[in-house]
C-alpha cells in the first residue's frame, strides 16, 4: 500500500467510497436504473441520491427514486423523449414511464454567500434563490441532513459519502450538514423535515441540531405557507403523527404554526387536572390516527385537518348550548385563521369544517327520514364517518354508535337511484320555499345533508 506524503492532504472534495454491500440490486427501481444508465453511457456523471439511498441502506422500501447528474436540464431532455422540464425556482426533468416519474436534477451548489466577507444577519440567510449548478460534492453539501446526502451508483456497486452520512446512518443520528443555526436560518422548513425523518426513522436528533431547531422555530412564520402546509399534512399521514406533534410542541414550532392548539394543550406544569385531561384526549386522537394509517387507511386532507381541530371545536361547542349550530360556528371560528395563515387548499378547509360540524349529528337519536337518507348519501358522509371512527377509537367509547351508522349507510346505498333523486328534488323544493319566505338567496342554503337546526325529526 502506497503511503500518502504528509505534504499532500486529502482532497476535501473527494468522497469516501465504499461497496454498496447492504443494498440488494433487485430492490432498485428498474426505471431509475434505465435513466441512470443512459446518462452514464452518454458521458454524464449520475447517481441515485437522497431518501432512496438512505432507505435502501436501512432495508426500507423507498417511496420514490431520484437521480442527480452533471447533465443540465436541456441535455437530459435531449436524451429522453419521455422527459419534461419543470420548475421555476430550480429547473429539473421528470422522466415519465406511464404513471411512474423519475425526478432527475442537475447537481447544485450551495446558496450564494455575501460578497467581500460581509457577515449576514440570520434573517438574511433565508434562501429565496437556489438555482446555481455545481459539482457532485457541492450538491451533497448543500443538502439538509447527512443521512440524505449519500450517492449510490448501482452500476459500479458503490456508495459515495461526502458528508459522513454513513456513520450517522449506522448510529441512528439526524444531523444537519454544516452549522445547524445557519442551515435552519436558510430554510426553517428544515425543522419540520427534521421532525419527519426523526419520527419516521426512529432516529435521535443530534443535540446541536435540536438546540438550533428551538432557536429558529419562530422563523417558520416567514417560510412559504404552501411548503409548511405540505409538510404538516405529511406529518399527519405519516403514521407517526403523535410523536411528530409532541416534538413540534417541544421545540416551539407548534406555538408558531398552531398557536390555538398550543394554547389549548396548556402549560406542562399546569397543576389543573382538567388541563392534563384535555391534552391527554388530544394526544389520544393523534394516536388513533396513527393506528388508522398503520391499518392501511388513507385519511383525506379534510380528515387530517379535522383531526387537528376536532378537540378544540368540541371543547368550545360544549361550553355553549350544545347544538349543531354551535359546532358549525366553532369549527369556522377556529379553522378559518389557520386557512388564512397557511393558505391551505380551500376544498380541504371547507371539508374539515363540515365534517367536524357533522360530529354532533352522529351522537343524536337517528330517525328514519328523508333528511337522514340524504345525509347518508351526501358527499361529506364518508369523511365525517371516518372522523367519527377515529373519535370513537380515541375516546374508547361510541364504537357501537359507529357500527350503527355503518349499518345505516350500507342499507342506504341499496336505495334505488330514482327514489333517491325524488327525495333530492323534494328537498330542493322545500328549501327553495323556505328561502323565499325568509327573503334569502335562492341559490344559498346549507350543504345537502347538513342539518343546521339540530338533529333530524
Amino acid at each position: 500500500m502506497t503511503e500518502v506524503p504528509l505534504t499532500s492532504p486529502p482532497d476535501p472534495a473527494a468522497p469516501r467510497i465504499v461497496p454498496a454491500s447492504g443494498i440488494q440490486p433487485q430492490d432498485v427501481d428498474q426505471d431509475a436504473l434505465r435513466v441512470l444508465s443512459r446518462l452514464q453511457r452518454n458521458g454524464h456523471e449520475a447517481y441515485l441520491v437522497g431518501g432512496c439511498v438512505r432507505d435502501l441502506l436501512l432495508g426500507r422500501k423507498p417511496k420514490d427514486f431520484d437521480v442527480a447528474t452533471a447533465a443540465q436540464p436541456r441535455a437530459i431532455k435531449r436524451l429522453f423523449r419521455n422527459g419534461r422540464i419543470i420548475g421555476r425556482r430550480f429547473r429539473l426533468v421528470h422522466v415519465v414511464y406511464g404513471p411512474h416519474v423519475i425526478e432527475t436534477s442537475t447537481f447544485r451548489s450551495g446558496p450564494v454567500q455575501p460578497e467581500n466577507g460581509a457577515e449576514a444577519e440570520p434573517e438574511d440567510l433565508l434562501i429565496t434563490e437556489d438555482n446555481v449548478y455545481g459539482t457532485a460534492a457541492e450538491d451533497a453539501r448543500r443538502r439538509d441532513f447527512t443521512v440524505n446526502a449519500l450517492f449510490y451508483d448501482p452500476n459500479a456497486g458503490v456508495i459515495l459519502d461526502y458528508v459522513e452520512g454513513l456513520a450517522d446512518l449506522e448510529a441512528g443520528v439526524l444531523r444537519t450538514i454544516g452549522a445547524p443555526p445557519v442551515r435552519f436560518a436558510e430554510d426553517p422548513v428544515r425543522i419540520l423535515r427534521a421532525i419527519k425523518f426523526a419520527t419516521r426513522l426512529g432516529f435521535r436528533i443530534e443535540e446541536h441540531t435540536w438546540a438550533a431547531m428551538g432557536e429558529h422555530a419562530h422563523a417558520l412564520s416567514r417560510s412559504a405557507a404552501p411548503r409548511v402546509a405540505e409538510e404538516i399534512l405529511r406529518l399527519l399521514r405519516s403514521g407517526t403523527a403523535l410523536g411528530a406533534f409532541r416534538m413540534l410542541r417541544a421545540c416551539g414550532a407548534l406555538a408558531t404554526l398552531f398557536p390555538e392548539i398550543d394554547g389549548f394543550l396548556g402549560r406542562r406544569d399546569d397543576p389543573d387536572p382538567a388541563a392534563h385531561d384535555r391534552a391527554d384526549l388530544y394526544w389520544r386522537l393523534l394516536e388513533a390516527l396513527d393506528a388508522d394509517v398503520h391499518a392501511g387507511n388513507e385519511p383525506t386532507p379534510a380528515v387530517l385537518l379535522a383531526v387537528l381541530y376536532l378537540r378544540l371545536v368540541e371543547h368550545r361547542a360544549s361550553s355553549q348550548r350544545e347544538s349543531s349550530h354551535a359546532w358549525t360556528e366553532s369549527a369556522a371560528d377556529l379553522i378559518e385563521p389557520l386557512a388564512a395563515r397557511a393558505r391551505l387548499p380551500r376544498r380541504a378547509v371547507e371539508g374539515a369544517k363540515r365534517i367536524i360540524a357533522h360530529q354532533f349529528r352522529f351522537t343524536q337519536p337517528a330517525t328514519h327520514s328523508a333528511r337522514l337518507t340524504l345525509f347518508l348519501h351526501s358527499e361529506d358522509f364518508p369523511e365525517a364517518l371516518h372522523l367519527f371512527r377515529l373519535r370513537s377509537a380515541a375516546w374508547g367509547q361510541g364504537w357501537d354508535v359507529y357500527e350503527g351508522w355503518l349499518e345505516r349507510w350500507k342499507h342506504a346505498r341499496e336505495l334505488p337511484a330514482t327514489e333517491l333523486e325524488g327525495l333530492r328534488r323534494k328537498r330542493r323544493r322545500r328549501g327553495g320555499r323556505r328561502r323565499r319566505q325568509r327573503g334569502g338567496d335562492p341559490e344559498g342554503g346549507a350543504s345537502e345533508g347538513l342539518a343546521p337546526d339540530g338533529p333530524e325529526g
